[in-house]
């Protein structure tokens, strides 16, 4: 018989966790192109930007794992239980099913086409056939028999991709004074506040709440220590959401390095060919490993969240064996890899995705600084004045950046 605290004792001794997942999900190809532009467009102008979001990450990100181990369940199950059935309850679960259900399974597609896109670029083949592969081998982690499993997969991706973007990033050069000068010194060029709100959405993202609570419930679940967790926990957001803004940073660097101030066309994949001059013909190879890895992370950790929060806001089974979750899963990687297979570009549905996520962070930011105070639900592991201070700013920051994107994808009127 395996001793009781065997599991106590192997979760102690592992330097990551859940939190990676995190990682896994924000840096994916979006961000690829999103911190890409930016470095090309604005260099080191905007990444206190960034500076912001890692901070607003932690602090949101730290508040729904607290939750998990306090309680026991995922987000969307405390959620649900708190508010009860009424009107604001069930359009809670609503807002819920459509911005993180229906909004993975758009965005599922950019995670797939991504990772095909990689591949296309340095091995035979076409990128339908490497859509439908990745689709394929996203499908398989899924079906795992255990969520311990799949954390150690996404783990290792993580921390390939993290190795090879760095690294870029320091053998390219950085300019150190204008990173600092854009870390300290707050400023929006011109043309740059889409930019900005760009890199803020796909680093602050709603469905990562949802991801981590439950991934830190099943990590920690059978941790009798629960001081001992909360603490082990809190250290593993803070490493992991400050090693995903480390790889952002990285690529904004390196697209900053490469392409700022110089005429010509740009896109992301372009980076891969910039690497020759200090890594060989294995500059694309590089860059391309470390695309794919992005996009198969994104492409599993997104249909894992929405699996989380749909079955838990409706009261199912949002562990990862039950059949629900898998139903829920496997329908958002096949719709997205249908849609990369085909080249079909679903910009009508990506947009409805944008807007509810758009809303879908302040409200959720709400309810879980809500959440965080109710006593009687979490008895001494309530907010304490430090985090309401923290969260309320992250929140009122967030009202604004999703009241501008929101307004940015209403029909112009036109004069």
């Amino acid at each position: 018989m395996v001793p009781a605290d065997s599991s106590h004792r192997s979760t102690r001794r592992s330097p990551f966790g859940p939190g990676l997942l995190v990682t896994a999900a924000f840096v994916g190809p979006g961000t690829i192109a999103t911190a890409s532009s930016v470095g090309a467009g604005f260099a080191y102008a905007l990444v206190w930007a960034l500076l912001f979001s890692v901070v607003a990450t932690i602090v949101l990100q730290e508040m729904s794992v607290r939750q998990a181990i306090v309680t026991g369940n995922g987000l969307a199950p405390t959620l649900r239980g708190a508010l009860g059935s009424g009107w604001f309850g069930r359009f809670t679960i609503l807002l819920v099913v459509l911005a993180v259900g229906v909004g993975n399974a758009a965005y599922e597609s950019g995670n797939i086409a991504g990772a095909a896109l990689a591949l296309d670029g340095v091995l035979p083949g076409n990128s339908q056939i490497w859509a439908l592969s990745i689709g394929a081998i996203a499908t398989a982690l899924l079906f795992l028999p255990a969520y311990r499993q799949l954390e150690i997969v996404l783990i290792a991706m993580v921390l390939l991709m993290s190795a090879i973007f760095v690294l870029c990033a320091l053998l390219l050069g950085p300019d150190w004074a204008a990173l600092g000068r854009g870390l300290i010194n707050p400023t929006i060029p011109a043309g740059s506040l889409t930019m900005v709100i760009a890199l803020i959405g796909t680093t602050v993202v709603p469905y990562n709440l949802f991801l981590q609570a439950n991934a830190a419930r099943d990590h920690w679940a059978s941790d009798p220590d629960r001081t001992g967790a909360l603490r082990a926990a809190r250290l593993d957001t803070g490493i992991s959401v400050v090693l995903g803004g480390l790889i952002t940073l990285a690529i904004i660097s390196a697209a900053a390095i490469t392409f700022y101030g110089r005429t010509g066309a740009f896109s992301p994949q372009s980076l891969g060919q910039q690497l020759e001059p200090v890594l060989g013909p294995a500059g694309p190879l590089v860059f391309a490993a470390g695309l794919f890895a992005a996009g198969l992370t994104s492409a599993v950790t997104a249909p894992l969240a929405a699996a989380y929060a749909v079955c838990g806001a409706l009261g199912l089974d949002d562990r990862m064996q039950g059949r629900a979750f898998r139903a829920v899963a496997v329908g958002v990687v096949v719709i997205g890899t249908l849609f990369a297979a085909t080249g079909a570009r679903p910009l009508s549905l990506i947009v409805f995705a944008q807007a509810a996520n758009g809303l879908l962070l302040p409200f959720v930011a709400v309810l879980l600084l809500w959440l965080m105070n109710q006593r009687g639900l979490l008895g001494a592991s309530v907010n304490r004045w430090p985090s309401n201070l923290l969260g309320a700013a992250v929140v009122l920051i967030a009202l604004a950046l999703s009241g501008h994107k929101i307004l940015s994808l209403l029909p112009s009127s036109g004069a």
